[in-house]
Parts: structure tokens; C-alpha cells; sequence
């Protein structure tokens, strides 16, 4: 058995409507069956899915307030007003600043754009911001990615005469901002059809109404803030990012070419990957360390020379960035460790001065990777008296509602379900703390808290080939509502494992389900190599690729976890190094059984007192790993214990002092004719005439001595000083009424069976007496 690291939420379909779609569409029942996992369960929503190039953007002026907000915007640049665009310091709010500043300066408008600094200013809009662009002469603010909660700051703007337009899509609150437009596709009483944008998809909305034509040179800004904030990848996102993503391939601009450069991206070749994991997180970094207007200059510029210095030192802001979160990490899980133990708290609320405030969100997640729990961290300013930070949550946990529960102690908040940022006075911190406990007691179960994988599909063996995967690029690109397709193939056998890698670190396997095999390949699971037995039945959980080496091409699966449903059986008879082997096993589930005391004295185990058990005193060894030290007498001594709950792993070494197998076995053909010899011999002195008699058969002297043993316990001899004498009145008795030779051949048959058989006979084995256990079970 190998339990999971996750729990696997599965998904099945009717197999008849699989071929139907498969069969109708021209696809493979793997990916048919995976679009009807995703919810595309006709023909036309399958192949609206599969086919956007005849797809269009929505109108934009389904947005509540767009009719306003042009007018307005048109207004402004026809008067010559001054208009401020006020951003987010992350890569949506970067990318929104960029997309909104080039369709207005495309329309002449005197635009310039404002991004609060995270550290002396905080999340959105700000009164002191509003008040310095009214100084400045902006009459027009027009806040991208932000501004939705600014009750207060709408106030102060409405007051000094400036108009307020709010461009956003996080949650909105019970109380919107009185401003002149707000422009958000999630408003109740809207209309518009898609939700579920990013901040830079309602400022290229904006744009698109502008302009009066959808701005395809602005998608390859617009594609970055999309990928990078997760928003779900279907419906107008899925557009946006498969148009924006060509255009990244192409595109002349010499800041987007600069960070390609310093990422180490190939252009030509960029995918929503190269977005997600290498041009956001650069992006991200500027704002969370320093000020992230010098990412918005990076994005406008036209200046080749300038476009490398400020790539050069956005990714020098992204190595430093790395080295914090490692730092603050390591200390939060000290933290955790220390006071805050995951199996007493069910979220995790940590808080500590000098924790920067800019990376903390990537620090919580990397706490869920670690414990996971709903994790929050704050950094706390001492002379501000305010603790300020982010939040991440897992499954069945609703950050923002909970969050909202906590209002009268949470002034500043706002997120969605799965992740919130927030401010609060650091006096209120353990009450937070206390609250979200209680509210998550009731909320969530034990199982909650085991991680989640989503599969997709499960599929045989024989299921995964190269039209398959080939298929599969066609749902691309991935990302959240949308993910990269997670299959699971249940219980193949395996033709090969072994670790790989100058360290062993990597996991390669071959499954095999009769003639079809699949290679395997598991990052980082070297170890497993160990705990999977060469027989075992394994499933495993991962993402179909396609391996290219040497013009060969082959369908493979990267393991994300495996798991094996039944007991496995590990031979360690021939193994010279038990104790190394050992070491490698869970000291949590581990059970050394041995039979005689003498077998201890063979192997250095004083690291492992606390796991030796002598077979009479043996429990259950339900769900243990058990390893059996020695052989025992009698293979009923060994079923009696398996009988008493059935391992989940064995490890037979079965040490013995000698082997009987290997020693002649007197036939009764020799006990006849030294029967005879001693009736004609007797008395007759072994001391004297022994060796004489072993040369002259062939026998060794164990032989003779145990006949002789066999004899005197059958009372058919007497023994005094090495002299055998005949008994003066002898019974007829058969050979197996002596202990000796019944021990001996019970020896023998122990050894065959258990010492000398084969793996797959040995597995036989012990299978049988757990079927006969679960028989008795059941009856």
C-alpha cells in the first residue's frame, strides 16, 4: 500500500455519450471525455469551446456606466482637461495602467497615471492622492483594477470637484463608491455576460468602447495582467488570452522584447506559462519591493536602451524578491511550529514587525504548500499601530465571507474567495485570529484538510497516446476554471521503476496493461522507487506531455502523486545491509517482528527498541509496515500473527543461523540400511569407528548423529559414552513419532516455502492468508 499524498476527486461519464461526442466530433474518448468533465456536454458548446477564431469580443457598452464613461472621457479630451489614471502596483494594475494610457493617448488625451507606493500609501485609492491630483489640475480620475471599496475616497473626490470613474472587478462590497460611472461586470442588475475579468480586461472594455473597434495592439499588454491575477480562463478571458498570446509572439515592443530577454523566454515560442511564471512574477516584484511605476515606464517605452535598464533592474528586483520570501517563509514556519501548531489551530494567522509587506501573499501560499490551512500573514508597523497583509485559503473555506463576518475589526479588506488582502489595527490580531478558528471549526471537517487534487479523467494505459495529447493542446491555454487536463490511470502494472538523476532525486516508471505501456516521469519522487514493490498495481495522478528525443516521439504522464490500493510485499531475504534499509522506512507505521531473542544479536538495531516486537507479543499489525527479522519455527507461527490484522507493507528478511535445505536429508532407505549395520554392529562407538562409517557412505557426521538422535528417541538404541547399544525390546514406530526428524522436516518444508520460494510464491503466500482473513471477516 502507498497512500496518497492528496485526496483525488475524480470525475466519471456516461461512456456512452464519450463515443458519441467522440465519434461525432472526430476526437478521442480521453478528450471527449475530459470537455464533458468540464461541462461541454453538446456538440456546440465543444466545438464553440475548441474554435475561437470566429469568436468576438462582447459589446462593450453591455457594461453598466460605459455610456457615461466615454461620453465623459471624450468630453474631457475635447476640453483639454487633465485626466489621472489611478492603478495597483501588481502586474494586472500595471498592465491596466498601460492598456487605459495608450488608448487615451491615442486619442490625444493629456493622460498621466498615478500608482500608489504598498508601502507608505496601501492598497487602492487614497485621500491624499485624490487631494494631490485636484492640486495638479486632474479633473478626471479613472481608477484600473481598484477602486470598488473606496467609499470614502469617492467622497473626498465628489467634494473637490473631480470626477470619479472606478474601472474594477474584485468583489464588490454591500456599499459602492458614489462616483460618476463605475464600470464592473459583477454589479448586480448587470447585463453583461462575462464575470469574471480581469482589471485589465474591464480596461481594455474601456478601451475597445474608445476606440470603437477592439484594440488587438493593446492585447498583448492586456494578456499579461489577465494570465498573471488568475482570473478564470474560459469564456472572453480565453479570448483575450489565446489573441493576446499571438501578439506576444510577434510584438515590436522593445519593453515586452526587453523582459523576454532578461527571462530567458524565446519569443516565438511564448505561452501562458512564459506569462505565468516568468513575465508576471517581474513584474509583480517592482511593486512589491519598491515603487511599480518604473513596470508601467517599462511597457510604454520606445527607447531600446532605456527598455534594458529598466529590464535589468526589474529582474534584479526579482532575485531579491525571491531571497525575502525564502527569509520571511523560514521564519514563518518557525513561527507555526513554535506557537501556532497546525493539528490546534485550523487557520493560521501569523504576524510579526519587519515582515515586508509586498511578498507576504507569496509567503501564504507557500505556508498552504507546507501545512495547509487557511493561512493569513501580516506585517506589523509599530508606529502605525497596524498590521497589514494578505491571505490565502484552500477548499470549502470562503475567505471573503468569513473576512466579512470580521468586519468591525477589518477597516480595510477586500479579495475573493480564495485570497483577500487586509489592514487592521495590531491590538485586534489575536481576536482575528480567534474568530476565523471558531468560524472554521464549524466550517470545515478532518478531510478538509487534506490538499485536494481535481483529476480530470481517468483513463487505462492503452488511453494516452500522441493524438490523445495532441488533442488535449487544443483546450489550451491553461490556467484557472481551465487548468492544464490532470488524468489518473488506476491500478497498472509496471514493467520498470528506478530513481534517475545524479542523486536518485527523479522517479521513472513504465506502466504496462497487457501490450500498451506508458512512461512515467515524478520530480523530486526518487524516494517512492523504494516503496513501490516490483509487482505492485500502481495508479498515479499527472499531466499528459509528449517526450521528443532524437526524432522519437512518445506519450508520457509527469506524476503529481501515485498511490497503490494493495498490500505490497518487499523481499529482503538476500539483503547484506538491513539496517541501511531500515532507515528508510516511516518510523509512523513501523513494526519489527522477530521470533527468537538470538536473531537481535545479528543486526545493529539499537536505534530501533522502540520498534522490535517479539512475535507472542504482537497486537494488530493493522496498516503497519512490518518487517519479519527472522523465520520462525512453524509457518502457523507467521500466519497467527498476520491473522491478527493484515500489514499494509511486509519486509521479509527471515535470518536463520543455518539452512536446512542445503543439508542432506536421510531417506528412509539410509535409516534402513544403518538400522541393519547397527543391528549387526552393535555396540558400536561412534568416537572410534564414526568418521570410518561417513567415509565409507558418503555421509557427514551431521547425518549419522541425527539418525543416531532419530533412533535413540524411537527407543530403538541406547547411548553411553559415544556407544550405541541395540534395544533388548524395540516396537515397531515410524520415523515421524521422533520430534527430531519431525522438526527437521517441518524445517525443511518452512524453508522452501518461505526462505527459497520465489517472489511471486512467497506473494502467493501471504495473499492467501489475507483472503481467508477478509473471508472471516465478512462472514
Amino acid at each position: 500500500m502507498l497512500q496518497a499524498k492528496t485526496r483525488w476527486k475524480e470525475k466519471y461519464n456516461n461512456e456512452e455519450l464519450v463515443g458519441q461526442l467522440a465519434n461525432k466530433l472526430q476526437l478521442s474518448p480521453l478528450v471527449a471525455s475530459l470537455l464533458l468533465n468540464r461541462g461541454f456536454d453538446t456538440e456546440e458548446k465543444i466545438v464553440d469551446f475548441l474554435n475561437t477564431e470566429q469568436q468576438e469580443f462582447h459589446d462593450p457598452f453591455l457594461l453598466e456606466g460605459m455610456d457615461r464613461t466615454v461620453e465623459r472621457i471624450r468630453q474631457a479630451i475635447q476640453n483639454g482637461e487633465q485626466i489621472l489614471i489611478f492603478g495597483d502596483y501588481d502586474a494586472d494594475g500595471v498592465s491596466s495602467t498601460t492598456v487605459l494610457f495608450l488608448a487615451l493617448q491615442e486619442l490625444g488625451a493629456d493622460v498621466e497615471f498615478y500608482i500608489p507606493n504598498r508601502f507608505t500609501e496601501g492598497y487602492g485609492p487614497n485621500e491624499e492622492a485624490f487631494r494631490w491630483a485636484h492640486r495638479a489640475g486632474f479633473s478626471l480620475i479613472i481608477t484600473v483594477d481598484t477602486g470598488i471599496a473606496a467609499v470614502h475616497e469617492a467622497q473626498v473626490a465628489k467634494e473637490l470637484g473631480v470626477d470619479l470613474i472606478i474601472t474594477d472587478h474584485h468583489e464588490p462590497p454591500p456599499e459602492l463608491p458614489e462616483a460618476l460611472a463605475i464600470i464592473h461586470p459583477k454589479l448586480d442588475g448587470g447585463v453583461y455576460p462575462f464575470h469574471y475579468l480581469a482589471g485589465v480586461g474591464v480596461a481594455f472594455k474601456v478601451a475597445h468602447a474608445l476606440l470603437g473597434s477592439v484594440p488587438e495592439h493593446l492585447l498583448e499588454i492586456a494578456v499579461i495582467g489577465t494570465v498573471a491575477d488568475l482570473v478564470p480562463l474560459y469564456g472572453e478571458n480565453r479570448l483575450l488570452v489565446q489573441r493576446g498570446l499571438k501578439k506576444l509572439r510577434t510584438t515590436q515592443r522593445v519593453g515586452l522584447q526587453a523582459l523576454f530577454k532578461v527571462a530567458n523566454i524565446s519569443q516565438g515560442e511564448i505561452t501562458e506559462e512564459s506569462v505565468g511564471f516568468a513575465i508576471g512574477p517581474r513584474i509583480n516584484a517592482v511593486g512589491r519591493l519598491e515603487d511599480a511605476t518604473p513596470a508601467v515606464h517599462l511597457l510604454l517605452s520606445e527607447d531600446v536602451e532605456e527598455a534594458k535598464e529598466l529590464a535589468q533592474e526589474i529582474d534584479e528586483l526579482n532575485k531579491l524578491r525571491k531571497d525575502i520570501v525564502k527569509q520571511i517563509t523560514e521564519e514563518a514556519i518557525a513561527e507555526v511550529e513554535a506557537h501556532y501548531p497546525p493539528e490546534e489551530n485550523k487557520v493560521l494567522v501569523l504576524a510579526k514587525e519587519g515582515w515586508n509587506p509586498g511578498v507576504i501573499g507569496i509567503v501564504a501560499s507557500k505556508l498552504i504548500d507546507r501545512f495547509y490551512r487557511p493561512t493569513i500573514v501580516l506585517s506589523i508597523d509599530p508606529e502605525k499601530e497596524t498590521a497589514k497583509g494578505s491571505a490565502r485559503s484552500i477548499e470549502g473555506f470562503d475567505l471573503y465571507a468569513n473576512l466579512s463576518d470580521c468586519r468591525d475589526i477589518l477597516p480595510h479588506f477586500g479579495g475573493h474567495p480564495m485570497a483577500a488582502g487586509m489592514t487592521l489595527s495590531m491590538d485586534d490580531v489575536d481576536e482575528l485570529r480567534r474568530r476565523l478558528n471558531e468560524q472554521a471549526a464549524v466550517q470545515l471537517s478532518d478531510e478538509d484538510f487534506i490538499p485536494v487534487t481535481a483529476v480530470d479523467v481517468v483513463c487505462e494505459v492503452e488511453d494516452v497516446t500522441l493524438a490523445a495529447i495532441e488533442e488535449m493542446q487544443k483546450l489550451a491555454p491553461f490556467g484557472v476554471g481551465n487548468p492544464k487536463p490532470r488524468i489518473a490511470v488506476k491500478d497498472a502494472g509496471l514493467e520498470s521503476i528506478r530513481a534517475i538523476g545524479s542523486d536518485g532525486s527523479h522517479l521513472k516508471m513504465t506502466l504496462r496493461n497487457g501490450q500498451a505501456t506508458l512512461d512515467s516521469i515524478g520530480f523530486g519522487l526518487g524516494a517512492f522507487a523504494k516503496e513501490i514493490s516490483p509487482v505492485a498495481h500502481v495508479s498515479i495522478v499527472g499531466e499528459a506531455s509528449i517526450n521528443e528525443w532524437n526524432n522519437f516521439r512518445k506519450p508520457q504522464i509527469m506524476i503529481q502523486d501515485i498511490a497503490i490500493e494493495a498490500w505490497q510485499l518487499f523481499d529482503w531475504r538476500s539483503m547484506r545491509n538491513v539496517e541501511a534499509n531500515l532507515a528508510d522506512l516511516s518510523r509512523d507505521k513501523l513494526t519489527i517482528v522477530y521470533f527468537k531473542e538470538e536473531a537481535l544479536q545479528k543486526f545493529s538495531l539499537e536505534a530501533y527498541t522502540d520498534y522490535l516486537v517479539h512475535a507472542k507479543d504482537v497486537t494488530t499489525l493493522e496498516g503497519r509496515y512490518v518487517v519479519v527479522l527472522d523465520l520462525p519455527d512453524a509457518t502457523e507461527d507467521l500466519k497467527s500473527i498476520c491473522e491478527k490484522g493484515f500489514p499494509d507493507r511486509i519486509y521479509t528478511v527471515f535470518y536463520q543461523e543455518n539452512n536446512h535445505l542445503f543439508s542432506t536429508v536421510p531417506t528412509r532407505e539410509h535409516f534402513k540400511w544403518y538400522y541393519s549395520f547397527l543391528h549387526q554392529k552393535a555396540p558400536f562407538s561412534l568416537r572410534q569407528y564414526g568418521e570410518q562409517l561417513c567415509r565409507h557412505k558418503g555421509w557427514s557426521k551431521d547425518t549419522v548423529n541425527f539418525m543416531t538422535q532419530v533412533f535413540f528417541e524411537l527407543e530403538f538404541v541406547t547411548i553411553k559414552d559415544g556407544v550405541i547399544f541395540m534395544a533388548e525390546e524395540m516396537k515397531k514406530r515410524d520415523l515421524t513419532e521422533s520430534n527430531t526428524y519431525r522438526e527437521k522436516i517441518n524445517h525443511l518444508q518452512l524453508e522452501k516455502e518461505l526462505v527459497y520460494s520465489t517472489y511471486q510464491q512467497l506473494y502467493a503466500w501471504f495473499e492467501t492468508i489475507r483472503n481467508h482473513k477478509e473471508v472471516e471477516q465478512l462472514g
